[in-house]
């Protein structure tokens, strides 16, 4: 199927102008999307014209009946490229193949799978990004974490990074390097829990990658990780915005810098619940952002400093 553009009615369109009756303004603003022609002054609709729009471009079109696959992917060991050979022993047109013929195609099948499968960099390819769409399913992360992802998951592989190493640390790394990235709060340690491997091998596996790919992270805001810890811990809306409020007053404070973003944004909640009189405990809050109590209570001692009218908890009095 060919498509033709009418050059001659999309110069007219373009060339053409009006004036609106209402505002006799003369700014005329064209909507590609409904072939629409509006004043910029009012917003009376002047005329509806239709512009050449490719298939394969526009997303209301029907692509169902049109030959095309699925789109390609960087999480997939062969980008979604890859020829598939049917079971079904029918010919493109729908016509049952010989009997002469399927011991060929049968043939031509084994080879096909063998052909897929023989090389280890696939075989490799096929094992991370299974671990991958396992993490992606259950932090539910976006498709642009995964691509990225796969796409650093590649870089060190073509540079022999992984040799000797663990798939799935290096697959934990990549994921946690995705995230930062993406201003997304997710811990290393969370990641490595999904994929079932050790946390410290892990954080090895992410310094190598950043030093060899030389990745430049943006750095980690405590104020990401409130939101979710809020939701664990059951903390209500007026105490959280009271958190964020204090969080933007300590993340500029010296007392905050190199200390854990996470252990950081515990002790300002807690601190946020004691000054609005909810009543909490600290195990609770700990548990909601995976930090031990001793912790909470040496990060709050520094929140203290900045806020010193901050009453003191029920085990300092």
């Amino acid at each position: 199927m060919s498509f033709a553009l009418n050059t001659k009615e999309t110069n007219t369109v373009n060339e053409e102008n009006l004036d609106c009756n209402n505002c006799k303004n003369e700014s005329v603003v064209y909507d590609h999307g409904t072939g629409e022609k509006i004043c910029s002054g009012c917003g009376t609709v002047l005329g509806v014209e239709r512009e050449y729009v490719d298939p394969l471009l526009d997303t209301n079109t029907n692509l169902g009946n049109m030959n095309v696959g699925t789109p390609s992917s960087l999480a997939h060991h062969d980008k979604n490229l890859s020829t598939m050979i049917s079971y079904s022993n029918v010919d493109a047109d729908g016509v049952a193949i010989s009997i002469e013929q399927r011991s060929a195609i049968q043939r031509m099948r084994r080879w096909n799978k063998i052909s897929n499968n023989n090389r280890s960099y696939h075989r490799n390819l096929k094992n991370a990004f299974a671990v991958l769409i396992r993490i992606k399913d259950k932090l539910s992360l976006s498709n642009t974490i995964v691509e990225k992802s796969a796409y650093y998951y590649r870089k060190i592989l073509d540079q022999n990074l992984i040799k000797g190493r663990s798939i799935k640390g290096f697959v934990v790394a990549c994921v946690y390097v995705s995230c930062r990235e993406m201003n997304i709060p997710r811990t290393i340690e969370e990641v490595a829990e999904i994929a079932d491997t050790d946390k410290i091998f892990a954080g090895k596996c992410y310094r190598l990658l950043v030093r060899k790919l030389k990745i430049r992270l943006p750095s980690i805001d405590s104020s990401s990780h409130l939101a979710r810890i809020a939701n664990n811990a059951a903390i209500s809306e007026r105490t959280f915005r009271h958190a964020i409020q204090m969080m933007s007053m300590i993340k500029d404070d010296p007392v905050s810098f190199g200390k854990d973003p996470c252990a950081i944004a515990v002790a300002v909640l807690y601190g946020a619940c004691l000054e609005k009189g909810e009543k909490t405990s600290q195990s609770r809050i700990s548990l909601a952002g995976n930090v031990s109590v001793v912790t909470l209570r040496k990060r709050f001692l520094d929140i203290k400093k900045i806020f010193p009218n901050i009453p003191n908890g029920p085990n300092n009095k």
